[in-house]
């Protein structure tokens, strides 16, 4: 199983929990939601305080070029893209994170904190930029902050750590909430199903069974659209 493949199902088994944001607001924004927003003036279904929140925050700036064009490449690290649905970037993650710094302000020293890190690590060991350097030493100087002791809270490990946990949690968190991630994960979403009753071995199992009058009205496949109607003593019509 490739990494990819990998965070797909810890996003889809019992620890997908753990993808929440930290400190995060309940009503953040998804990247989807940032999407209808900046299409759509009228940010169909907020309040107008929300509305103008939103409008505020798109307003402004808080991660230079050099802040976002590392993000991407951390960003496409963590959930690196496919042929078919493409990574974090096509998601628009660096957007949703830009827009997460600003709406949860608890959240930027550790965000700028931790990508000045990369860079003094990098310019450190391998004479440039994190964005810059080759992929095999981006993910060397990822190795030394990507595992840690989960019995630690995070609270108490390196600063680094916290930092590498928040983006990897933003990242996943952007990206499967986004079009294309959806897509990826597979979810349909609500489906209308055929229900034809209960079957018949737990029927004989406890001793029922359906009056055929009523599993013909009420089971009958064919007539799944029609509206139940019954006269004035409760009795089923159709």
């Amino acid at each position: 199983m490739d990494r990819r493949k990998s965070i797909k199902s810890i996003l889809l088994g019992t620890v997908a929990g753990g993808l929440v944001v930290h400190g995060c607001k309940p009503e953040a924004a998804s990247t989807e939601e940032l999407a209808a927003v900046k299409s759509d003036g009228n940010h169909f279904g907020r309040t107008p305080e929300e509305k103008e929140l939103i409008e505020k925050l798109n307003s402004e700036q808080f991660f230079n070029e050099h802040e976002l064009a590392t993000i991407a490449v951390l960003a496409n690290l963590i959930m690196p893209p496919n042929d078919k649905f493409g990574g974090a970037t096509d998601a628009g993650v660096p957007e949703f994170i830009e827009f997460m710094a600003k709406d949860v302000p608890d959240l930027q020293t550790n965000l700028r904190g931790g990508l000045m890190w990369l860079d003094h690590k990098s310019n450190t060991e391998f004479g440039t930029e994190f964005k810059s350097a080759a992929e095999e030493q981006q993910k060397q100087i990822l190795d030394t902050i990507a595992f840690y002791d989960p019995e630690i809270p995070m609270n108490e490990h390196p600063l680094e750590i916290q930092f590498f946990s928040l983006m990897r949690n933003l990242t996943l968190t952007g990206y499967y909430t986004s079009k294309i991630g959806i897509e990826d994960l597979g979810y349909k979403g609500n489906m209308p199903n055929v229900w034809d009753g209960v079957p018949e071995d737990v029927l004989e199992q406890h001793g029922l069974a359906y009056d055929e009058e009523w599993l013909a009205k009420c089971v009958d496949q064919s007539k799944r659209g029609i509206i139940a109607e019954w006269d004035d003593e409760g009795n089923l019509l159709t």
